[in-house]
């Protein structure tokens, strides 16, 4: 893979609004938290198929998160465009196809959009096609922010979502739900990761 060139123009300042309904006052608190999570640490499935069973709706909060080493991302300005781009856009309904925050998302084409948007990064559409691009595959322990995570079965890559540390990540789930942050050491998303890669080098 050709090495990332990052426009700083795009990195600098620019943080669109999210389109997104306005949240609650409980997933507000949640968000602020993750957010200040990611930048204390930081100082699609689109063209394949969508995810098929509709994943646990499970609270965070029930549970004490999977400890985990901070690693510190290549370049944390491009990490924290990208998430702070993707947590922006949690509620964004999901869509097959989807690509952009009028249209919705779904997992791939959240990903793609989120690197184009904030760093002019041009990613393959699917998430196969994600997990096959030339990169260090990265042990879970090890995950920085803006890494990519996937999951799927039986050696099969069915979805993506973009890491924001902390355990958790931002992706599309399914048809009828919206963008969202998971945890990775859910029993679902924990029993169908797959691997991860690193884009920001």
């Amino acid at each position: 893979m050709a090495a990332v060139t990052i426009d700083r123009r795009k990195t600098a300042g620019h943080y669109p609004r999210s389109q997104a309904p306005a949240p609650s006052a409980a997933r507000r608190l949640g968000w602020a938290a993750t957010l200040a999570c990611a930048l204390v640490g930081l100082s699609g499935c689109g063209g394949g198929e969508a995810v098929r069973e509709r994943p646990p709706q499970t609270s965070s909060m029930s549970r004490a998160p999977e400890s985990r080493p901070l690693v510190e991302p290549t370049d944390p300005a491009a990490a924290n465009a990208v998430v702070i781009r993707a947590i922006g856009l949690v509620g964004t309904p999901y869509r097959y196809g989807g690509n952009t925050p009028d249209s919705g998302f779904d997992c791939s084409g959240l990903v793609t959009y989120v690197f184009r948007d904030m760093l002019d990064v041009r990613l393959p559409r699917t998430s196969r096609e994600l997990a096959a691009i030339q990169g260090p595959r990265i042990d879970p322990n090890r995950l920085a922010a803006a890494d990519l995570v996937f999951f799927g079965r039986q050696g099969e890559v069915e979805h993506v979502g973009i890491y924001v540390g902390e355990g958790r990540f931002v992706h599309a789930p399914r048809t009828g739900g919206t963008v969202r942050l998971d945890r990775l050491d859910g029993p679902y998303w924990r029993e169908r990761y797959t691997g991860a890669k690193r884009v920001l080098m």
